[in-house]
């Protein structure tokens, strides 16, 4: 097989059957892969391709598609395989970039719920790729005595959470260095948490920068506190 149509006829069979697992005829491929010619002059072609055993009819007033030696024929003279090496490494890497983002998601939420678990308090983390953050054990917090008798100030610790935009430009703002740091009430800086504490870090997984750290009332067990958040930090950036 020489003649150049042919060639593109016999790939735009092969194209057309691998997206859509359907009989291809002529004006299908007129109409799709813009060929310049008449039906007849493609009906040709096909008929040529058929005799040379690269296609065939597989039922009667059906379309065409490939056979062995058409597929071979087009792995081995026609496709273009330096542009589908290029959209496979396109397409790798920006499926290992969504597993490095998934995999650090997991790890954060592991983290997040044994720093909930260690400390009793509410933990939270940012999120990679995302203006959000997300927490759990805010139970915990809210069932503090200092909460139980203050509704507002319980409000106020879900209002921080909700509004999750505003709670990472605040966590961006601290003065944050690799060690875990607390703010103790009025240090903090959103007015809604001057009734707590918060101890946070900032940890680097997998090429994404974040925070993660815990809430709290004022009364709380600062060094152990720090301590935990650091030793999830570490565990996080160990992964």
């Amino acid at each position: 097989m020489t003649n150049e149509r042919k060639q593109e006829v016999l790939k735009a069979i092969v194209k057309h059957f691998v997206e859509t697992a359907e009989p291809v005829g002529s004006n299908t491929i007129i109409v799709r892969y813009d060929f310049h010619v008449s039906p007849a002059t493609i009906r040709n072609d096909m008929a040529s391709l058929e005799d040379e055993g690269f296609i065939y009819q597989p039922h009667t007033s059906a379309g065409r598609i490939p056979t062995d030696s058409g597929y071979r024929k087009y792995i081995e003279e026609i496709a273009d395989i330096e542009k589908a090496r290029e959209k496979a490494i396109t397409v790798l890497h920006g499926l290992q970039a969504g597993h490095k983002t998934e995999k650090a998601k997991e790890y954060l939420h592991d983290g997040v719920q044994l720093l909930s678990r260690a400390t009793k308090m509410a933990s939270f983390a940012t999120v990679p790729d995302s203006k959000r953050t997300f927490y759990l054990g805010l139970s915990n917090v809210l069932r503090q005595p200092e909460f139980l008798q203050d509704a507002m100030q319980a409000s106020q610790v879900l209002e921080v959470f909700e509004k999750s935009d505003n709670f990472l430009n605040t966590l961006k703002s601290l003065d944050l260095e690799d060690t875990a740091r607390a703010f103790i009430g009025d240090e903090n800086i959103l007015p809604q948490t001057q009734s707590c504490s918060i101890v946070v870090a900032k940890y680097h997984i997998h090429g994404f920068d974040g925070y993660v750290g815990l809430l709290g009332p004022k009364r709380m067990d600062y060094p152990f506190n720090i301590a935990m958040v650091e030793q999830v930090k570490q565990l996080l950036e160990q992964k």
